[in-house]
């Protein structure tokens, strides 16, 4: 789970371990980012997106306790997309959009 201010998305431990690299990188730089992704099948098959700053507290929660080993290839695309005008899109290792494992929530 992602946490970022009154804001929290579900993905995978893998995915995001990938996302906390690429978002961490930017928040060293005190960079902002949007990031967007596809919704979880259970709320609609809709896109979000949401406005990341380096300002508000972020929590990355994996439910596994072993980390992920980095996919170099698929942690460039990443932060390639994330330095982009249009913001760090999540992808799926193969290159597809990723769909998000739970609910969004806002506080």
């Amino acid at each position: 789970m992602f946490v970022h201010g009154n804001f929290s998305v579900e993905f995978d431990d893998r995915l995001l371990a990938h996302l906390q690299v690429a978002i961490v990188r930017k928040f060293r730089r005190n960079e902002t980012l949007v990031m967007s992704w596809l919704d979880p099948l259970s709320v609609g098959d809709g896109r979000s997106s949401v406005w990341l700053t380096p300002n508000v507290p972020a929590y990355f929660k994996f439910y596994g306790s072993r980390v992920p080993r980095i996919n170099e290839t698929w942690l460039q695309t990443l932060a390639d997309s994330a330095n982009s005008s249009t913001g760090l899109v999540v992808t799926d290792e193969d290159g597809e959009f990723a769909r998000a494992s739970g609910p969004v929530r806002v506080k």
